[in-house]
């Protein structure tokens, strides 16, 4: 077990509480809310939603199936586009996608309320525990698909569909990647990720290899000779570093390690927490470390962002929704070092403005106390399992249909270059990815 340092402890709620504080961030609709909800959509003919959707559901078409009291139909309409449309309809940021484009939030400030809407439809068909698919016949293909992810995942069932054996490989233990082990624990309650999982494998035709990682139990050359295509949704390994004095004082953790580690916590009881918290970065990895740490007993907890509010990639809602849990911010501030004898008790920061030639120091710093450090800000791709793949951006490069510069190879995902590190992004990349496999596979 972790040694716990000065001021980081367990059990700083009562045990009957965690339940609470960790119940479904938004509880699904009843029928008659799901009918009233849907009453709401206009059925656009030019549909803006359904562009702001990277996976293109037919969000007007879904809508009225749920109209007419086909909640079941309404599901096949959303995964034939987006297989993980349950998990997409519960982290999704609607706010800036489908509902963000929604004319009735331009009329009325109000949008349909898409994403819960998703959630009813997919929750009737998967609760009833068939499969709305069934495999082609068997067309002696095997493709190999690393990384048990959104892209992956998605990108396995839909060849799997089209009659391919996919074997996945992963480097965890449980297949799902970031829905398992990234996302936080009040957003996906009850095993949802899990159990999405096995809905989606319910088709047949796809093998789950564990505990298996690019590099060091295979190489991306063994793949090519024993398959006859490669998909790689292997997202991102390497954490970035502070570039601060002190990051490595005990009490500074990843956020993402401490997220999985909640995530497949048996005891939520049991995780060590500290009184005073200070989280470093912007984005969605930032928002739930914060605010999980919070429901966690956490007495003091906040958010430093080198850049202004606007700037920040956790969306307007997602920040919201953290301040009305109490967490704080402050902005236009970076770390300079974490200060601590022997464990960190604070971090230091200093002042900043953007200039056209970046961030400039102000010279003016402050210190805020901590018993825990969480460094959320970002995570990058590690080339060394396939160092001969040709990068953009510090990210596997690839063209519209996901191929490599390796024949045979395909990739998407947060490991490609130009997504934007969405689940709803990643399987969108997963599925086109498999299209373009097949359709080579067929031609060869």
């Amino acid at each position: 077990m972790r040694a716990l340092t000065p001021g980081i402890a367990p059990s700083r709620l009562e045990e009957s509480a965690y339940r609470a504080v960790f119940a479904d961030a938004h509880p699904p609709m009843s029928p008659h809310e799901a009918l009233v909800a849907a009453d709401r959509c206009y059925f656009c003919h030019d549909a803006p939603c359904v562009a702001a959707c990277p996976t293109a559901i037919d969000i007007p078409l879904f809508i009225r199936q749920i109209q007419a009291g086909l909640p079941e139909a309404a599901a096949k309409t959303i995964f034939d586009q987006n297989i993980f449309g349950g998990m997409c309809a519960r982290v999704c940021p609607t706010e800036t996608l489908c509902e963000g484009a929604c004319v009735r939030e331009a009329a009325e400030g109000a949008p349909v309320q898409i994403g819960l809407l998703q959630r009813y439809a997919t929750d009737a068909l998967m609760d009833r525990g068939t499969h709305p698919y069934r495999r082609a016949p068997d067309t002696g293909k095997r493709v190999a698909v690393v990384g048990a992810g959104p892209a992956g995942l998605a990108c396995a069932h839909r060849l799997a569909v089209k009659g391919h054996a996919v074997t996945v490989y992963d480097a965890r233990p449980k297949p799902g990647g970031l829905n398992e082990y990234g996302i936080a624990a009040y957003k996906t309650p009850e095993d949802f990720a899990a159990r999405e999982v096995a809905w989606i494998l319910g088709v047949g035709g796809v093998e789950i290899v564990a505990e298996r990682r690019l590099g060091r139990d295979m190489t991306l050359d063994e793949l090519r000779q024993d398959h006859d295509a490669v998909f790689l949704g292997v997202g991102l390994q390497g954490v970035n570093a502070l570039g601060a004095k002190g990051e490595v004082l005990p009490g500074v953790r990843d956020a993402v390690d401490f997220i999985a580690e909640l995530r497949q916590a048996d005891d939520l009881a049991g995780l060590p927490i500290g009184r005073r918290i200070v989280v470093i970065g912007g984005g969605m990895t930032a928002i739930d470390v914060a605010t999980q740490t919070r429901l966690l007993g956490a007495e003091d907890v906040t958010i430093v962002y080198r850049r202004g509010r606007e700037r920040m990639g956790a969306s307007r809602h997602e920040q919201e929704q953290a301040a009305a849990k109490g967490v704080r911010f402050k902005h236009n501030a970076r770390p300079i070092r974490v200060v601590g004898d022997g464990a960190a008790h604070g971090v230091e920061f200093e002042y900043v403005e953007e200039t056209a030639d970046g961030l400039k120091g102000l010279g003016e710093t402050f210190l805020l106390e901590a018993d825990q450090v969480f460094k959320a800000i970002g995570q990058c791709f590690e080339p060394g399992p396939a160092p001969s793949l040709r990068l953009n951006l510090g990210k596997i490069a690839v063209d519209a249909e996901g191929r490599t510069s390796i024949p045979g190879v395909w990739a998407g995902g947060d490991c490609a270059a130009g997504g934007e590190d969405l689940t709803v992004t990643a399987v969108a990349q997963g599925r086109d990815a498999a299209e373009s496999i097949h359709k080579t596979l067929m031609e060869a």
